[in-house]
């Protein structure tokens, strides 16, 4: 009888499956804290098998078209502020992770455990593809030609074609051609990546894209510890004491309070022996100076 049903009214049934699909969407929308849009396109299905394993019990990822994602975005637009900022990251095919974990960790994690793979023809670069200058393992031939037409300069080396400079085959974003991508293969040159390509995501009503979530934690490290120089420095220099500064600023001011009583020649039991020896050595200089105009 149910059968009978969907084939009678198969709008019905498939309505009532996206209404569980956005059902579903809205239930981890507004369950999770951090919420990525995720591109999936390119994966291999045995690399996303492999890497679901691997975020099992932190990561909760699920797809579905775009056009119901943004419905659930759209219907969480009241107990998440701003959530549906994150309907513009939704590129190529896209799919939404959840989870609890870091935004910055979770895409560390996610970079780490990609790996390359060949490029395919119709392909997008996803930076600038280049070949590097050096020895083939081609004899010479019709790939001589073949170099030639991706813009190489070639010539022999050893009984060997051999590349004489890097050049640069794809620029970032264009489409890998047919001819490009076998060269490549041949070479050896897996430019492209395989892995969940995280291209933003969402916390507390703040959209992290790629730029922000993608830090070279040496270079913040540097820039870490440079802030903190500069600001004890400024603090020393405008007498402000801390924690940090007290340390530098009570040496720094014994040794100008001992300068300024050197120069007003205020005795105490400290600058005694100084200020004695400064003494003797003004009087001797002024005896010196009395000889040589009694001459």
């Amino acid at each position: 009888m149910a059968e009978e049903n969907k084939k009678q009214h198969p709008e019905a049934h498939v309505s009532k499956y996206k209404s569980k699909v956005v059902e579903r969407f809205v239930k981890l929308i507004k369950e999770y804290p951090i919420i990525g849009a995720v591109n999936m396109e390119g994966m291999p299905t045995p690399q996303l098998q492999n890497m679901r394993g691997q975020l099992r019990g932190n990561v909760e990822i699920l797809m579905t078209k775009r056009r119901l994602i943004k419905i659930a975005l759209e219907a969480c637009k009241k107990d998440k502020k701003d959530i549906e900022k994150l309907e513009p990251y939704l590129k190529g095919m896209p799919a939404l992770l959840f989870t609890k974990e870091n935004p910055f960790k979770l895409y560390k994690n996610l970079e780490k455990n990609k790996s390359n793979a060949p490029a395919k023809p119709g392909q997008i670069a996803p930076k600038d593809i280049e070949i590097k200058a050096g020895p083939t393992p081609f004899v010479p031939g019709p790939v001589i030609s073949e170099l030639g037409a991706l813009g190489l300069k070639t010539g022999v080396e050893d009984g060997k074609v051999a590349i004489k400079e890097d050049s640069i085959v794809v620029k970032e974003g264009e489409e890998i051609k047919a001819n490009v991508a076998g060269m490549l293969t041949r070479l050896g040159i897996e430019p492209m990546e395989v892995g969940l390509d995280l291209i933003a995501v969402y916390e507390d009503g703040i959209i992290y894209g790629k730029d922000v979530l993608a830090i070279d934690e040496e270079a913040f490290l540097n820039n870490l510890h440079n802030a903190a120089r500069w600001a004890v420095n400024l603090a020393v220099e405008v007498g402000y004491y801390t924690t940090q500064t007290v340390e530098v600023l009570i040496p720094k001011a014994f040794r100008e309070a001992k300068a300024v009583a050197l120069e007003g020649n205020i005795m105490c039991d400290l600058l005694a022996e100084e200020l004695v020896g400064k003494a003797e050595r003004q009087m001797k200089a002024l005896k010196a100076e009395d000889r040589k105009s009694t001459r």
